[in-house]
């Protein structure tokens, strides 16, 4: 399985700050970049734990006796590792994006070059797809999917569109969902608007906000004091959520104060926002678009 070059991978790594007998978990572990990383800076009691719910991925499962790979979404991240005993660990690494390898497989779907059925599924056995987000949501959900996880301004035209267009013929393919918002692409920005309509789609498919809060939260509680928080995220969504997460444990709204003005946070970040140079972008485009925040638990 060809999958990417792992982005900022010394710094995501670095951030960890890594003991050699501690226990990490890779909540992302795709073509197991990250996950190589870490094993080699672990001594023989080291224990590193990885999640990934892509049938896929397991094809790239490490032969490493420090090593387990748990097919399955990192939204359960508390329960499987207690299911394993753990209840504690040093560090927790994710790489948010969507791999290479997953857009490079035209019948996922999830890449605008090809044509392929509407799916966009991470995990296979979940029921919704790309195709019931378009043909069964309603005009007023499709606006908001494409205007919250897509960030587009014509998203309510596009939804009237789309609704219109489906009462006459499914919207199968990704190119007949191109075909019926040819309207939208203007020519110098249409691979801009496309990603976005498929990145709204794709998010919506995949609970993927829900998901990374769900995840967020667990994380202060499986990590120990002075335990280290390592995310790459790609869009402003997520890098938002994360920020605002790490800066006051919440995700929206400001935090009680006591009578002094004082109030406790889980996480005090280390170091500024880290993202790659432009030799790493010449050499892999997709990660032109990542953010690494690093984070250590009080």
């Amino acid at each position: 399985m060809e999958y990417h070059n792992p982005v900022l991978l010394k710094e995501t790594v670095d951030g960890l700050d890594i003991i050699e007998d501690g226990v990490y978990v890779d909540v992302t572990f795709g073509g197991g970049g990250h996950s190589k990383e870490i094993l080699k800076r672990l001594g023989e009691n080291g224990k590193l734990y990885a999640f990934d719910q892509d049938p896929d991925a397991l094809e790239n499962k490490i032969d490493d006796n420090r090593f387990t790979l748990i097919h399955e979404n990192f939204r359960y991240l508390k329960r499987f590792l207690r299911f394993y005993g753990v209840k504690q660990v040093n560090g927790v690494l994710a790489d948010f994006g969507v791999s290479s390898h997953q857009f490079d497989v035209a019948e996922r779907g999830f890449s605008t070059r090809f044509e392929a059925d509407l799916d966009m599924r991470m995990n296979q056995k979940n029921q919704l797809s790309a195709y019931h987000v378009v043909n069964e949501y309603d005009e007023e959900k499709l606006r908001q999917v494409l205007w919250q996880y897509g960030e587009l301004r014509q998203a309510p035209a596009m939804a009237r569109v789309i609704v219109e267009s489906r009462n006459d013929n499914e919207i199968k393919t990704s190119e007949q969902l191109k075909a019926v918002l040819k309207q939208f692409l203007q020519h110098k920005k249409e691979n801009k608007i496309l990603a976005q309509i498929f990145q709204a789609i794709r998010i919506e498919v995949n609970q993927e906000i829900e998901v990374l809060k769900e995840f967020l939260l667990q994380t202060s509680e499986v990590l120990i004091k002075g335990g280290r928080l390592s995310v790459i995220s790609y869009h402003s969504l997520e890098d938002r959520l994360v920020k605002r997460f790490i800066r006051n444990g919440l995700f929206e709204g400001e935090p009680e104060r006591d009578v002094f003005g004082n109030f406790e946070v889980p996480f005090k970040k280390v170091g500024g926002l880290i993202v790659p140079t432009r030799e790493e972008i010449n050499i892999n485009n997709r990660a032109r678009s990542a953010k690494l925040r690093i984070a250590e638990k009080l």
